[in-house]
């Protein structure tokens, strides 16, 4: 197979009909949201000492955006199935721009809590909508343009958190954050008008009870979507943990200079621009089951061998190596959309995302505590442990329903 010819394929099918002006202002919004999720662990040491909190209570904070960000998404879900993507999209932009603005501005932790917790909210709106409206715009190319997506998520992921480092260092942490804000709002209005109404059989006229909606986790009880489910679960609570300390890891017990840090932190989602596409690709191509093992085994090998290495050099390798985990998304939640039914397919993902996430939002807390107790060394072990769980679990995983 050539391998070049094979991209090349995907490219032009992704941008021809004119669908690929929407596809770059939908990934870059999303780039947006997501790296900017990403500048809260850089900026955590500043946090602590402006509202004096300790690696356990920064870890709670970091719990509260999750939470939100996982809760937010049935109903977000719900409201893909029933109404315009490109509006819920817009809106969710405006509303983290607006959270934003209250966290730099926060005079106290009450209040810090409290715009994080807006900003998760309104970055639940986002997720599921983007799926659905993707799924409707590239029938038969979810996973290429979901991984395309979620690679410029992690160009984002890349990008922002060492901008945010040098600016919180050079002038205040509150600019670090502030800098999004106007972005965000520029991405929130481009995808209103580049992107037309996604008008599709998911979304009919009639409302769905609560009774229906509730239905779907019935269909969970099918055992490859039940597996599935703990998958995603699981790679949720190893990722929320670990890049939430990771910066504050590689400062603390490596010994590293916040400006090293931050750019190794960025490494980390750089290496998922390449690795996400390729993993949608391989959804697309070779099934399930070998993408996803292909993608995790390096992650396990990653994990164990952090905290024996301290050489600047081997820590690259060894994120690089982690980071191949980030693919895990664009194989199971193109597996999890093309399982369930058109008319279920927002809702579905919406009750799949939320639990898993609203579930794996504990991780950062209890990692935090680990790192209070100066455990952690031990804490990345037992990530390592947890992802080789994953990697038996997927291979233990029933083909049926499997694309």
């Amino acid at each position: 197979m050539n391998v070049l010819a094979v991209f090349r394929q995907e490219a032009k099918g992704l941008w021809g009909d004119g669908k690929g002006v929407s596809l770059v202002a939908v990934a870059v919004a999303w780039g947006l949201l997501n790296g900017t999720r990403m500048v809260y662990p850089v900026i955590i040491p500043y946090l602590q000492t402006a509202f004096d909190l300790s690696l356990t209570v920064a870890g709670l904070l970091v719990s509260v955006l999750w939470f939100f960000a996982a809760i937010g998404q049935l109903p977000g879900g719900i409201l893909a199935d029933r109404f315009d993507e490109r509006t819920l999209m817009t809106v969710s932009t405006g509303i983290v721009a607006v959270a934003l603005g209250l966290v730099i501005t926060a005079p106290s932790p009450l209040v810090l809590f409290t715009a994080t917790a807006l900003w998760g909210v309104g970055h639940s709106l986002y997720p599921i909508a983007r799926i659905t409206f993707l799924s409707n715009l590239y029938s038969g190319r979810l996973g290429s343009a979901l991984g395309v997506t979620m690679a410029t998520g992690d160009v984002g992921q890349t990008v922002l958190p060492p901008i945010a480092t040098v600016l919180a260092a050079v002038v205040a942490w509150q600019v670090g954050l502030g800098f999004v804000v106007p972005l965000l709002v520029v991405a929130g209005i481009a995808i209103f008008v580049t992107s037309s109404p996604q008008r599709s059989t998911s979304q009919s006229t009639d409302s769905q009870s609560l009774w229906d909606t509730l239905g779907v986790v019935t269909e969970l009880r099918n055992p490859s979507m039940g597996f599935m489910t703990g998958i995603l679960f699981l790679y949720l609570f190893i990722w929320q943990s670990f890049t939430t300390f990771y910066p504050t890891y590689l400062t603390t017990v490596k010994g590293m200079a916040p400006s090293v840090a931050g750019v190794l932190f960025g490494f980390f989602f750089a290496v998922g621009v390449v690795v996400k596409p390729v993993a949608g690709t391989a959804y697309d191509r070779i099934g399930m089951r070998k993408s996803l093992v292909g993608i995790l085994l390096p992650a396990v090998a990653g994990f164990f061998l952090l905290p024996i290495v301290d050489s600047v050099w081997f820590l690259v390798v060894v994120t690089a190596l982690i980071s191949t985990m980030l693919g895990t998304g664009a194989v199971t939640q193109s597996f999890l959309a093309d399982s369930f039914s058109d008319e279920m397919q927002g809702t579905g993902l919406g009750v799949v995302r939320t639990i898993t996430a609203a579930l794996a939002a504990g991780g950062p807390v209890l990692f935090g505590v680990i790192a209070d107790y100066g455990y952690f060394d031990q804490g990345y072990i037992a990530l390592a442990v947890i992802m080789a769980v994953v990697v038996a679990l997927t291979l233990r995983m029933p083909t049926a329903r499997q694309s």
